[in-house]
This record gives structure tokens, C-alpha cells and sequence, in this order.
């Protein structure tokens, strides 16, 4: 947008956005609003919409504007127009009234508070804003000083820790302040729900950002009334919500403040004090306030946790140990939503109880852990009355996957055996019912992997008891037993003569409709564990595969399977291992051939979608482990050339499609790692044929596939250049794509597979590839790559540099090694300083803290070779940071860039180095 729009052109726009029925104008509308956002006329329009407040909706899109321009577009605004921009902001707020929408009332405190945040000049703009509307109730000072700490740690707004930190301590030199404008206000408000509600989420936030302290808020009546709202049996349930987030709030700060023990065993007497509460909720069935509740007693007892492992000792529990009861109080909620709330806790006790290995102080809380399996399963009871299996998706099925999860990770407190037995005690009782048999069963197999293989007690009658079921038996209950099954199989592996009977409940399941992927995924978790006893069973499963498509089994449920029969047949006698692998193979590559030859349009999912058939080969291929000796032929290698003819068509028949040529390239990596070296014959024409199609389409999963011929082959003198040539090949069509505008953004996975490839040149012919007439265009990619947010792609980047520079200084012993060195010198002595700036400045302004780890392994490398020139390439990196941030306040002192350039010289491991980077990116963001 070259010119400023007339007001009249944004009214009619945004009238049609939000009133014209024609979707076409509508688009129109919304896409020429978001350029005018873009452009630098949007301060003035939005300015001036707002002073007119013609209608709603122009107003919401100025306030809206004028949020996101504060937000991501300060950069905009010379810092002589910043007062002006608060000035009117602060009229356009003045001006709010009750009737005004709630939605341009955020949007215009949101705008403020960051204007606040970003504008170093505006000194204590928290008492500028209680003195200028503190004493009108109409205005929204609350949103206000809500939403200035929330925003603080703001990414978006890249304040830096030197700006946050003074904020904070404007924020806490206002404390007094606020307290007593807090105390004001539910004066004014009595019982007044939307006020005190938004008190006490004002109250939250800035005890969130730790502004108010633990010792300020002892007696406050903020958190006197909050525990009296809680208290109320008839209290709204928004304004229940916001007392409750106020008191969750200090809980989380308790945590980390020991030295408050007043407020802590205030707060604890408030808390346990809210059972009675909990109890009138749940006759009232008002499950809004039970959540509520139930998440006070479970941070209250997070907050605790240390506390009470601490401070129990001599088998004499901690005071504070009686929150697990109310915990598991609401555990024992009829609706499952509420026990979910808790599932943190738990798993934070058993990692801490993990860690410490500490018998005695393990066995106090067994009697909590198998309180929490009996009611979890008593939760994971499916109606009596439901016919048929959980539905896949529905909350229900999700809940109690996290349940067996959660169980698999507790039950070492009260032993997996001992859980075991009780859920089969349970399943005994004569009141047992099938809805309670099943959720029993469904406990037994979270924890049967666990159960020792020489178990002879109840194991055995669990067993015989599924075999046994009588066929009027609940679907449910065959199917998890089916999956029981499975998850014995390392027990049936030690006791063999369960297998038969096993074997053949599974294939009678197997042609039922409901439980045929249980029953595959049965028989692959058996066939993984009893590969030494299968073999004699192997042509029952050759007949079982025939069959499988008359079976309603998922594709994922065959290829579980498949894997599972690959897996035997390298346990198969030498001489019939390729007889076997074949008629598996053919079982699925003659439906591929049939596809090709006869043209058969694909269709996703069905018989007619290659990628189907192609999944089980790789499947196959995957898992095979034959162990051949030097010398012999690989038993699979006639199978996999006679399968190539068929996997070459496919490339060409499919070429458009990516989706297929992705499984196909699969299929032949899992072959070829297969094969090894033995598969040699295939390498000229496969590369060919890859270059050809790459040339054509340019699907980066032939650079993958690519990366994987080189592993295997690089290391073979004679096959080298021939792989260098490929990479030559592939080069020019791959830099045509990411010259593209945002090529690297848009293509991330080809950005990915391109530098895995050069990777793996680095390890298996490094110098071939520092010689390669491609090597400099490679490396100006890559530098150009370091600030590219996509996470593998930039993981691939940064592992190319690594194995770069590692190329330098590895296998000393080596007669290439002085060339390697010579190589990789000249290329950092020309390089160097552009990757370490490059690399730094993608840590601070570009990539999220989790991809930082990579890049500190390339630096570390770098220091490992050569500190001295590390030294001086971050020297001049760290000299061209910016000084001040876009609100003039100062990034980085130069005391904090000299202690970064000190400490990362220092740093002896890259998880240092990572710690480092990610102090120094906070200091901008």
C-alpha cells in the first residue's frame, strides 16, 4: 500500500466484511484490511477511527490495529511520536464506558500495556494509571493492570531480561499501590461478582510475575476473600474460577519460597479447610466448583511435595501428607475429568520417589498408590449397558490410555505383581460384573509387561481363564484380554505350552470383525517374543497372511503383524530363509504389479493406494536380521532384485505423486540396509533413475534416499564419484527451488534431506566432498539456512557444520587426515566468522530455545578444533548486536557481552554452551 487510504474506503471495507453475503467480496474485504495493517497509514487510520467511533466494528479493527502494530510494528514509530501514541491511547480508554464492547476494551488495554512495556521513557506507568483512573469505577484499570504482567513475558513484544527485570522492579515499588487500590475496589465492589472476579485475576497476575511477594500478602484481604468465595455454597461459578486461580497462584510461589513457614500453614489450614466445600459441591453435583477444588488440593500438595519427602523420616509422615486424602478425594469423583487434574502430581511423586530409592519412605505412600489403581479403576469402567467397543477418539478411550500410562509409571510403589493379583482378586469376587471385569483386565495389562516371566502363581490362571471365556462373553472383555495377551507374551515365550492354545484363540479372533486388530497386534507382540518357538508355526502364518485382507484388520494392524513375521524368519533354518521371505514378499508386491500394469487409478487407503502395499514391504525389509557369514549371499538379495523392476515402475508410474514416492524410496532404504552391500548391483540404476525423476519433480525424499546410498556405499572407492555425481545432479534443481522467495521457508523438508545428505558424505568420504566443485554454493546455503525455525531442518543444518568442522579433527589415525585438516582450516579461515555471527544472531533473534542445543554442538566443535579463532569470530559477532532494543532501552551491557564471550570460551561440554546461549537470546527477547 503506496498511499493512505480515505476513511470512508476502511468504513466501507470493514462493513464488508463483517455484513456483505457475498464470500468473494468478504475475501476481498479481509485481505485488503490486513495489507492496510501491514502499512505504516495504519497508525494514523486507526488513530483517527477511534477518535470518530463511528460504529463497532471500525472500532474494534482500529483497537485491533493498534495492539498489533504496538506488538509486532514499534519499530515503526520514531521515538519522539511515542507520547503522543500514549497520550491518545489514554483519551481513547478515558472514553470507555460499561456499554462499550469488551472485545475493543482488551484491545485497547493490550495496546497500552505494551506500549508501556516497550517505552523505557514512561517512568512508573502503573501510578500514572491509578492516579489518572483509580477513582472512576467505569474505567477498565483492572484489565489494565491485568494484562501489563501477563504481557511482560511477552516474546512477541522482545522486551530483553535488562528491560523485564526493570519493569519488575517498577511493578514492585508499586505494590503498595496496588494493594490498597485492590482494597478499594472490593470495598466499592461488596458483592459485586464481576469486580471482585476481576480483582482477584488482577491479583493473579501480578503474582504470577512474582511483583507481589509471598510476605505482602499474609493478611490481604484479597486472599481472605478469596477463601471466602470458596467457602460460599452458592458463589458464582466464574467468580469461584478467578478465587480459585488467585489461590492456585500463590500455591505455585509457595513452591519455591521456603522461608514463608506463616503463610504456608495459613495457606495450608485454608486449603484443608475447603473439604466441606468440596463435599456440598458434589451433592449439588456442580462438577465446575469440584474441578475447581480439585485443583487447589492437587497444587496444594505440589507445593508440598519436597516438603513432605523431606520431612519424612523414621517411618513418620510429614503433617502436610494428609492433602493426598483430599487428593484422591477427588480421584474418587464420579466423572473422570476431575481425577485427570491430579495425574501430574502423581507422576511428579513417582519420579521423586524413582530418584531418591528410598524403601521406607517408598512404602508410606504404597497405601495412597493403591487407593489412586483401585479408583482409577473404577473410572475405567465402561457402561453396563454399552454395547460393543469404545469408540477410538471419544474422551473416554483417551482418558484411560492416560490412565494406563499413569499406572506404568506408579505401580513400582506398590509392586506390579501385587497389582496384578489384586485385579485378578477383583475379577474373582462374586459380585463381579463384566463392566468391572474388563477395567480390571484393562489395569492387568498396563502392568503385565512388568510381571516376571517365571511368575507361576497367578499368571497361569489369568491365562487359562481368557482361553476358557465362554462365548456369551462381552466383546470388551475379548478384547482387552486380547491385549493382555499381548503384553504377556515374554511370559507365553517362557512358558511354551501356552503357546498352541494361544495361537489358536488369537486366530479364531482374527476373523472377527471387532477384535481382529487386537488380535493382530496380539499375535505381532507374540511372534517378537517367542521367535524361537514360531519357526515351527511359520506356515500357519504364511496362511494367515494370505487371508489377511478377508480380515477386517487396519493396514497399521498388517504391518504390525508383518513386522512380526520378519522378525521369525530370521530365525528360520539358513536354507529356507529365502524360499520364506519370498512368499511373504509376494503376498504384497503382486497387488503393486497388478496396481502398475493395469492402471488402476489410486485411491487413499484402499487395496487401490500403492503406499499401502509398499508400507508392507518396508515392514518386511525393516525387520528382517539374518546373520550371514563373509562370503555368503544374502537369502534376501535374489527376493529384492526380482522386487526392483516392480518398485522402478512405480517410481515412474507415480512420479507426480509425492505421498507414494515417499513410501517407494522407504521401501527401497529398508531393502538396501538390508541387503548392505550386497545390494550394489542395484546402485547404477537406482541412482539414475532417481536423478532423472529428482530433475523432474524434485521430491526431497530421493535426497533422503539418497543420504542413504552414501552411508553404505561412500566408504567402496569405486562407487565415490558416482555418488558425487548424484549429489552434482541434485544440487542445481534443489538450489532452484530454495532461491525461490522463501524457498528454505517453504521448503523445509528439502532443506532437511539436503544437508542430511551432505552430512553423511562428511562422515563416509569427507574428502571428496570438501574437494566438490558444488562445496561452496552447499555451504552458502547453509549459512543462509542457520536462522531457518523449522526444527529438523534446522537440526540437519546444524549437524552438516558439526560433521564439518568434526571432519577436521577426527580419526587422527588415518592417512587422509593432515588433507581432511588442511581442508577444513581453509574453509572456517574463510567461513568462520560469517557461520559464528550467523549462528549467534539465529540464537537470539530467530530460533525457539529448544533448538538451541543444536547449535551449541556446532560450537562446541568449533572451540574443540580451534578456540583461539572461536574467540575472536564471537568477539566481532557479539560487537554488531544491537545496543538498545526498538523502545530504547538497553539490551546487553557491555559487562553481560564480555561475561557471554567468557563463559562460552570456558564451557568444557555443549550442554553448557547451550545453558549460555540461552541466557545470552534472553537478554534481546
Amino acid at each position: 500500500m503506496e498511499t493512505p487510504p480515505s476513511l470512508e474506503t476502511v468504513y466501507q471495507a470493514v462493513y464488508t466484511l463483517y455484513h456483505n453475503a457475498d464470500t468473494t467480496e468478504k475475501e476481498k474485504a479481509s485481505w485488503w484490511l490486513g495489507e492496510l495493517q501491514k502499512s505504516v497509514f495504519s497508525w494514523k487510520v486507526a488513530d483517527e477511527i477511534l477518535h470518530t467511533r463511528t460504529d463497532l466494528e471500525s472500532c474494534y479493527f482500529a483497537a485491533q490495529t493498534m495492539r498489533t502494530k504496538i506488538q509486532l510494528s514499534f519499530h515503526e514509530l520514531p521515538p519522539e511520536a511515542y507520547i503522543s501514541l500514549r497520550d491518545s491511547l489514554l483519551e481513547h480508554i478515558s472514553k470507555v464506558t460499561k456499554s462499550t464492547n469488551s472485545a475493543i476494551v482488551t484491545q485497547l488495554c493490550l495496546a497500552l500495556a505494551d506500549l508501556a512495556l516497550q517505552m523505557s521513557s514512561w517512568n512508573r506507568p502503573v501510578l500514572d494509571l491509578i492516579n489518572r483512573f483509580g477513582s472512576s469505577s467505569d474505567a477498565p484499570l483492572l484489565e489494565l493492570l491485568t494484562v501489563l504482567p501477563e504481557d511482560v513475558s511477552s516474546r512477541a513484544l522482545r522486551l530483553g531480561a535488562n528491560r523485564r527485570q526493570e519493569i519488575l522492579q517498577d511493578f514492585i515499588a508499586c505494590v503498595p499501590n496496588v494493594l490498597e487500590y485492590f482494597k478499594e475496589c472490593l470495598a466499592r465492589a461488596g458483592d459485586n461478582p464481576q469486580i471482585q472476579s476481576k480483582v482477584f485475576c488482577c491479583f493473579t497476575s501480578w503474582v504470577s510475575v512474582q511483583a507481589i511477594t509471598l510476605s505482602e500478602v499474609t493478611d490481604n484481604i484479597v486472599i481472605i476473600t478469596a477463601f471466602h468465595i470458596l467457602t460460599k455454597e452458592l458463589s458464582d461459578n466464574s467468580l469461584h474460577v478467578s478465587a480459585a486461580d488467585c489461590v492456585c497462584s500463590l500455591l505455585q510461589c509457595l513452591e519455591t519460597n521456603n522461608n514463608q513457614q506463616a503463610l504456608e500453614l495459613r495457606l495450608f489450614t485454608g486449603v484443608i479447610s475447603l473439604e466441606e466445600a468440596y463435599y456440598m459441591a458434589v451433592v449439588h453435583e456442580d462438577q465446575e466448583k469440584c474441578l475447581n477444588y480439585c485443583r487447589i488440593f492437587t497444587e496444594l500438595a505440589e507445593s508440598f511435595l519436597e516438603k513432605i519427602l523431606r520431612g519424612t523420616s523414621d517411618g513418620k509422615p510429614h503433617f502436610a501428607i494428609k492433602i493426598f486424602d483430599l487428593v484422591l478425594m477427588c480421584v474418587g469423583h464420579h466423572d473422570f475429568e476431575v481425577a485427570i487434574i491430579t495425574f501430574n502430581l502423581w507422576y511428579r511423586l513417582s519420579e521423586s520417589l524413582y530418584d531418591k530409592n528410598n524403601d521406607s519412605l517408598t512404602n508410606i505412600f504404597k497405601p495412597y498408590v493403591e487407593r489412586l489403581i483401585e479408583a482409577l479403576c473404577r473410572h475405567c469402567q465402561i457402561e453396563p449397558d454399552h454395547e460393543g467397543l469404545l469408540a477410538e477418539g471419544d474422551d473416554f478411550p483417551d482418558f484411560r490410555k492416560k490412565v494406563s500410562e499413569l499406572i506404568r509409571d506408579v505401580v513400582f510403589i506398590v509392586g506390579s505383581s501385587n497389582c496384578f493379583r489384586q485385579m485378578f482378586l477383583n475379577i474373582q469376587s462374586p459380585t463381579t460384573t463384566w463392566d468391572t471385569s474388563e477395567a480390571a483386565l484393562f489395569i492387568m495389562q498396563s502392568v503385565a509387561k512388568n510381571i516376571l516371566p517365571e511368575e507361576n502363581d497367578v499368571v497361569p490362571k489369568v491365562v487359562e481363564a481368557i482361553l476358557n471365556l465362554p462365548p456369551n462373553t462381552h466383546i470388551a472383555v475379548r478384547y482387552t484380554s486380547l491385549l493382555l495377551l499381548g503384553e504377556l507374551c515374554e511370559w507365553i515365550e517362557k512358558h511354551p505350552q501356552s503357546l498352541e492354545p494361544v495361537l489358536n484363540l488369537v486366530l479364531y479372533c482374527l476373523q472377527q470383525a471387532q477384535l481382529a486388530n487386537a488380535a493382530a497386534n496380539c499375535l505381532q507382540s507374540i511372534c517378537t517374543s517367542c521367535r524361537e518357538h514360531m519357526a515351527v508355526h511359520f506356515s500357519g502364518l504364511i496362511q494367515i497372511l494370505q487371508s489377511l485382507d478377508t480380515f477386517s484388520i487396519s493396514n497399521e494392524a498388517v504391518i504390525g503383524l508383518l513386522k512380526g513375521v520378519a522378525v521369525i524368519l530370521g530365525k528360520l533354518p539358513p536354507e529356507q530363509i529365502h524360499q520364506a521371505v519370498k512368499e511373504v514378499c509376494l503376498i504384497q508386491i503382486k497387488p503393486l504389479c497388478q496396481l502398475v500394469e493395469n492402471d488402476i487409478a489410486p485411491a487413499r487407503w484402499t487395496k487401490t493406494d500403492p503406499t499401502v502395499w509398499l508400507d508392507r514391504l518396508a515392514a518386511i525389509f525393516r525387520d528382517i536380521n539374518v546373520n550371514i557369514r563373509n562370503g555368503e549371499l544374502h537369502p534376501c538379495q535374489g527376493v529384492i532384485t526380482e522386487i526392483w523392476p516392480v518398485l522402478s515402475s512405480t517410481f515412474t508410474k507415480y512420479q507426480a505423486d509425492s505421498r507414494i514416492m515417499e513410501r517407494c524410496c522407504r521401501c527401497l532404504r529398508f531393502a538396501i540396509r538390508c541387503l548392505g552391500k550386497q545390494s550394489v548391483h542395484l546402485l547404477e540404476p537406482l541412482v539414475k533413475q532417481m536423478v532423472t525423476l529428482y530433475t523432474q519433480r524434485q521430491h526431497s525424499c530421493f535426497l533422503y534416499l539418497g543420504s542413504i546410498l552414501v552411508d553404505e556405499y561412500a566408504c567402496e572407492p569405486g562407487c565415490v564419484q558416482g555418488l558425487l555425481d548424484m549429489l552434482q545432479a541434485f544440487i542445481i534443481p534443489t538450489f532452484n527451488l530454495l532461491q525461490q522467495a522463501n524457498g528454505l521457508k517453504y521448503h523445509p523438508d528439502t532443506v532437511d534431506d539436503l544437508f542430511r545428505l551432505c552430512a553423511r558424505f562428511l562422515q563416509r568420504a569427507p574428502v571428496a566432498f570438501l574437494t566438490a566443485p558444488a562445496l561452496n554454493s552447499i555451504l552458502d546455503c547453509a549459512l543462509t539456512a542457520t536462522d531457518l525455525v523449522h526444527r529438523d531442518a534446522n537440526s540437519s543444518v546444524m549437524k552438516f557444520f558439526y560433521d564439518l568442522v568434526h571432519a577436521g579433527r577426527n580419526h587422527e589415525d588415518r592417512e587422509d587426515f593432515q588433507v581432511r585438516k588442511r581442508l577444513v582450516a581453509n574453509i572456517l579461515h574463510e567461513r568462520g566468522q560469517d557461520l559464528v555471527s550467523n549462528l549467534i544472531h539465529a540464537c537470539v533473534f530467530c530460533l525457539q530455545s529448544y533448538m538451541l542445543a543444536d547449535v551449541a554442538d556446532a560450537i562446541m566443535e568449533l572451540m574443540l578444533l580451534d578456540r583461539e579463532a572461536v574467540s575472536k569470530w564471537i568477539e566481532h559477532a557479539i560487537k554488531i548486536m544491537p545496543t538498545q532494543n526498538r523502545g530504547g532501552s538497553i539490551t546487553a551491557t557491555h559487562k553481560q557481552l564480555e561475561d557471554f564471550h567468557r563463559s562460552i570460551l570456558s564451557a568444557d561440554n555443549s550442554k553448557s554452551v547451550t545453558h549460555i546461549l540461552k541466557d545470552f537470546a534472553r537478554l534481546y527477547c
